[in-house]
C-alpha cells in the first residue's frame, strides 16, 4: 500500500468512526483514542506507529468535537455503560 492511500484510507475510517457519546468531551475522548489506535496500526506499516498515533488522536479527537451525536451516533461510550 502506497503512503499516500494508507493516509486516505485512514482518513476514512477516522470519520466513519469519529466517536461515541453525546456530549463534546465524550466524542473527542473516543475519537482521540479511535484515531490514536487507527494511526498506530497505520503508522507501525510505514514504520512510526509513535508518529502515527499522535497523528491519528490529534485528527480522532478533532472528528469527534466538530461533529454532534445526530450525524454520527455509536451509542453510549464504554466507560458510562
Amino acid at each position: 500500500m502506497t503512503p499516500i492511500s494508507l493516509e486516505i484510507s485512514m482518513v476514512v475510517v477516522l470519520l466513519a468512526l469519529a466517536a461515541c457519546g453525546h456530549s463534546t468531551g465524550n466524542r473527542a475522548l473516543s475519537g482521540g483514542a479511535i484515531g490514536a489506535g487507527a494511526g498506530a496500526i497505520g503508522g507501525a506499516l510505514v514504520g512510526s506507529p509513535g508518529t502515527g498515533a499522535l497523528i491519528g488522536g490529534a485528527l480522532g479527537a478533532g472528528v469527534g468535537t466538530m461533529t454532534s451525536s445526530r450525524q454520527i451516533d455509536l451509542g453510549k461510550p464504554v466507560w458510562e455503560r
